[in-house]
């Protein structure tokens, strides 16, 4: 319907990559565009991509973290921005997969005071949306340089049964209440390997879904390894130990 060509996955192991061993997220195969290296074979693009991310290896074992999922994502390539990339994914969380507007909060780059207006303008109260510094809410380069550009997240509440109990606890706590489902990354520049961050000609929209997470968020499960995705294996996984 917003006239995407969905492209397929791309390999685990990157295609012409260097800075990269594997795959980490569905705009990898997208780089090329971004960086003006090569013509997309349209605009605007989504896919589904297999992804293994090995640096959130020590973080297997709890709720939300798996070293390989699959992500999907949408993109623009010098088209259209913020605007749309924020109207459309609220569409599509709310519209499409009926997840409950009042279990969905929104974090934002510090000083983003734009996205803060585009998500206002779709209805999302003042108070369920947060700013984060660096280390939440600017995404990338994958790898030591590329692109790279503040982000929006959409986290999704679990619920307070799952949560720390402390009046503050909001997206980000460490307690697992709040899953992060969807980031959509304003790509606005390209790091070189010595830390500098250059203006891309045009900006670009890279969003990357987690699959997993949001299948749990549907199914009303507190973890991906709860839904119909992994539980038929871990039960028959039970039934052949004994």
């Amino acid at each position: 319907q917003k006239g995407h060509k969905v492209i397929p996955g791309s390999s685990l192991i990157p295609h012409k990559d260097v800075t990269l061993l594997l795959t980490t997220a569905g705009m990898v195969q997208i780089k090329p565009y971004f960086l003006g290296l090569q013509k997309p074979p349209r605009q605007r693009l989504a896919s589904c991509q297999k992804c293994f991310r090995t640096t959130d290896i020590d973080l297997v074992g709890d709720s939300k973290h798996l070293t390989f999922f699959e992500m999907l994502g949408n993109f623009s390539v010098g088209d259209y921005f913020k605007k749309e990339a924020i109207s459309w994914a609220w569409e599509f969380v709310t519209e499409w997969l009926k997840l409950p507007r009042e279990r969905l909060w929104i974090t934002i780059y510090l000083d983003d005071d734009e996205a803060f207006d585009y998500w206002r303008q779709v209805g999302v109260p003042a108070q369920r949306i947060l700013r984060f510094g660096e280390e939440d809410n600017f995404w990338g380069p994958t790898g030591d340089s590329g692109p790279c550009g503040p982000c929006s997240e959409i986290h999704y509440d679990l619920g307070e049964e799952f949560g720390c109990g402390r009046p503050e606890c909001k997206p980000n706590c460490e307690c697992g209440r709040f899953s992060e489902i969807w980031n959509l990354v304003f790509t606005q520049y390209n790091q070189t390997t010595d830390g500098k961050r250059i203006p891309l000609s045009k900006p670009n929209i890279d969003t990357g879904m987690g699959l997993e997470r949001t299948a749990a968020a549907i199914q009303g499960k507190p973890s991906p390894y709860e839904t119909d995705l992994f539980l038929p294996l871990i039960e028959r996984v039970t039934q052949l130990a004994g």
